[in-house]
């Protein structure tokens, strides 16, 4: 077994504090008292009370949640089901070309993602809005829950499926009642990761949003294009104290249901 040598842990440090110094930084920043982000002026909560009274932040955070929740639940659906087909639906016709329109989002620049939709929806004369970005945001957050998902299938033992069958069950009930539940794990980091990647997105919902619509990031670029406001700190904290708890409660539901999917399986072999 190698031990931990001085220079793992000096590269360990330095990456840790490249990737997390900087948000500490924005973090003792958020309640520094003074307007300027970069000169200390004293602790003080002021630009969080001033973040829940503007209205344009609210309005944009409520848009980019509604965005995030209904898109990452809709790919999260329509991946599963991309995933349980090419993994379990054996040779067919189109299953190369299938495989590829899958996995193509995933190494597409968003920029022409962003402006074929938005050709797209220019044709058929539907109205850029909050549809619009649901729709955007499905498109390209599918392929990720599908990679995810096929992840777990691939290693799937289909012999407790086939068992399902053969005790009665329809194929549906089969995934409802077996697959489902075993897959549960890799279906919510999949959602999780649409969610992420939903409430990230800017370059895709600049081309796909209308003046009736606007989301987070685009909120917080078109701040910053004209100055950084310590309001974007208490902003950025906010959300990273989000994350955090998300990160650590799926964390924690990720291993119950691992846990409890291999005592099932541990079970179900006994039985057999």
């Amino acid at each position: 077994m190698k031990q931990f040598s001085w220079f793992n842990a000096t590269a360990l440090t330095l990456g840790f504090a490249f990737l997390y110094i900087p948000m500490i930084i924005l973090v003792v920043f958020s309640f520094n008292d003074n307007r300027l982000v970069t000169v200390w002026a004293g602790f003080s909560t002021r630009w969080y009370v001033e973040l829940f009274q503007d209205e344009a932040f609210l309005d944009a955070a409520w848009v980019t949640l509604r965005v995030a929740f209904s898109s990452s639940t809709i790919a999260t659906v329509l991946g599963t089901m991309a995933a349980y087909v090419m993994v379990n639906g054996g040779k067919f016709f189109g299953r190369t070309l299938f495989s590829g329109m899958i996995y193509a989002p995933l190494v597409m620049p968003e920029v022409i993602t962003g402006l074929s939709l938005l050709l797209l929806f220019i044709a058929i004369g539907l109205d850029r809005g909050v549809i619009t970005i649901v729709l955007a945001h499905t498109t390209f957050a599918m392929c990720y829950v599908s990679v995810v998902v096929s992840s777990r299938l691939v290693n799937f033992d289909r012999s407790l499926e086939e068992a399902a069958l053969d005790l009665g069950c329809t194929p549906f009930q089969a995934f409802k009642l077996v697959t489902l539940p075993l897959i549960a794990p890799a279906v919510i980091s999949g959602w999780l990761l649409a969610f992420t990647l939903s409430l990230d997105d800017l370059v895709i919902a600049s081309f796909t949003a209308g003046p009736s619509a606007t989301t987070l990031p685009m909120k917080i670029w078109s701040s910053v294009r004209l100055g950084v406001s310590p309001k974007i700190n208490a902003l950025s904290t906010i959300l990273i104290l989000l994350v955090t708890i998300g990160v650590i409660a799926a964390s924690i539901t990720s291993k119950r249901s691992i846990a409890r999917a291999l005592r099932d399986e541990q079970m179900a072999d006994q039985s057999a």
